[in-house]
């Protein structure tokens, strides 16, 4: 038996349902609760929690956890994401093996995404 488990990646964000609302509708977490304070979502077997950040320096330019998906339509991921506050990191590539693109979302966070070719 393992010593360690993985529980949760945490990421602190100055508006938690705003942030939970991102992952749900523009990357189709599952929301298991939301506060004002906290929230927890999940997609399989990955947990993500969020919490309201105690200062305005939630995400230092540069410093971002990068969080990395595989999605069905590029193209669609991005237009949702955009929507709903995300920026897109230079272009979409279209590599040998897929597509893949960089996003910024609202607080920060960078994201990975990749579609398969």
């Amino acid at each position: 038996m393992a010593t360690a488990s993985f529980r949760w990646i945490l990421q602190l964000h100055r508006d938690v349902p705003k942030a939970a609302r991102f992952y749900a509708q523009g990357l189709d977490f599952s929301v298991n609760v939301v506060t004002l304070r906290w929230a927890e979502l999940h997609s399989g077997p990955i947990k993500l929690a969020l919490m309201q950040s105690p200062s305005n320096h939630v995400a230092e330019k540069g410093y971002s956890s990068l969080l990395s998906f595989t999605v069905t339509d590029i193209n669609t991921t991005v237009t949702k994401l955009m929507a709903l506050g995300a920026e897109l990191d230079g272009t979409i590539k279209y590599e040998i093996h897929g597509k893949v693109a960089a996003m910024k979302c609202p607080d920060g966070y960078m994201l990975g995404l990749y579609e398969a070719a």
